[in-house]
């Protein structure tokens, strides 16, 4: 018979512990899986809403007129001898232009001078023989037929010494129109005509055109709404409404100005009102036919709600900004928007004072974004590459 091998508790408690250890080294367990990380910060750079008074603009696109244009035309005819101006050059009233050939028009003067004084002579020698006819007349040896037709005489040739003044005088003015001047402060242009050339007043493009630069003039449209606004603000000031002319870019102030007219008729196919201002334009940074933007100042609001313009963002229920809560965290928050000028929003409602909004790194944020404030040179180099990827529009 086969005896029956007892293994002790202890023994067998012994092998299952070492099996367990075998086990535990040969096959680890496998660890829990981890949490996953946070994402990174956003890079972006902060701007900071501020307070404080507000200019209110209304703006529209107006051309640059000249305050006076004349054209240098020719009042007589005759030979152009002389130009006496070159083009482009800053003149003033009354310096010479051109001169035309004077020689026929003095010599008319010359010959009624000759007239008036053979007509003054005569009129001495009719003088002394009506006196003398007079003297014979109250003496009873000269008929009065005859003291009345040397009186006749007298009157006569008083009266062709008016005539021959008036004949020099007249040729006085002809031979003035010989000197074509400048009849206005200002800078000619292109001459029209050379020396040696006939000139008349028929002549089209006559000499040369003058335009006065300083001071000048901006006419401007508005839409025909503005219209009771500007009306409320000039009855409010009592005085002339302050214009500012833009570049065509919006960037470069060109001049400050005055509102001078408000027509007098609203355009009925535009719906829109012109409107004149006037500028000092002392640098001449104004120059007829440019087309420029206008602003006009008609109120400013005080304690005003400011941010940069590239904080502002469009989206599908209107315009937003991101603003940046103490936690670093940013959160979306509808504006409206007043105006937006010299890269400049002015807020009606949705922001408060000294709260700090994203104004470059929009593109990279949703609601809730963790987000790290870029300062310095780094900001200023985020802002430029933000510039280059941005589509062209």
């Amino acid at each position: 018979m086969k005896k029956k091998i007892v293994v002790p508790a202890v023994l067998t408690a012994v092998l299952a512990a070492g099996g367990l250890l075998y086990f535990t080294h040969t096959h680890p367990l496998e660890k829990v899986a981890a949490a996953p990380a946070p994402p990174p910060a956003v890079p972006i750079v902060a701007g900071t809403v501020a307070q404080h008074d507000v200019p209110i603009y209304l703006s529209g696109v107006g051309t640059v007129i000249a305050y006076n244009t004349d054209v240098v035309r020719a009042q007589i005819q005759g030979q152009i001898i002389s130009i006496n101006f070159t083009e482009g050059q800053t003149v003033h009233a009354g310096d010479l232009l051109a001169q035309i050939d004077p020689r026929p028009y003095q010599a008319l003067i010359d010959q009624y001078t000759g007239n008036l004084e053979r007509d003054q002579a005569q009129l001495i020698n009719a003088q002394a023989n009506f006196t003398r006819y007079s003297q014979l007349g109250d003496k009873g040896w000269a008929t009065p037929q005859l003291i009345e037709t040397q009186k006749a005489q007298v009157g006569q040739l008083q009266a062709a010494i008016k005539a021959d003044q008036a004949l020099i005088d007249a040729a006085k003015v002809q031979l003035s129109f010989t000197r074509l001047t400048s009849p206005i402060d200002g800078v000619v242009g292109i001459r029209q005509i050379d020396v040696g050339n006939i000139i008349s007043p028929s002549t089209a493009n006559g000499l040369v055109v003058v335009t006065q630069l300083d001071p000048i003039s901006l006419i401007f449209t508005l839409p025909e709404t503005n219209l009771p606004q500007i009306q409320q603000q000039q009855q409010k000031t009592n005085a002339p409404l302050a214009v500012l002319a833009y570049s065509q870019d919006d960037t470069t102030l060109l001049d400050q100005g005055v509102l001078g007219l408000v027509n007098n008729e609203i355009l009925q196919t535009t719906g829109s009102i012109q409107l004149k201002a006037n500028f000092p334009n002392k640098s001449r940074r104004l120059w007829p036919g440019e087309l420029v933007n206008a602003r006009l100042l008609v109120d400013t609001r005080h304690n005003g709600l400011t941010v940069a313009a590239s904080a502002v963002q469009q989206g599908p229920n209107g315009a937003y900004v991101y603003v940046i809560d103490p936690n670093n965290t940013v959160e979306s928050r509808p504006v409206k928007v007043a105006q937006i000028s010299g890269g400049e929003v002015l807020i009606d409602s949705g922001l408060k004072a000294n709260e700090q909004v994203v104004v470059d790194g929009q593109y990279k944020l949703q609601p809730g974004t963790r987000v790290t404030m870029l300062h310095g040179k780094a900001a200023q180099e985020a802002i430029a590459q933000s510039a280059q990827q941005a589509p062209i529009p």
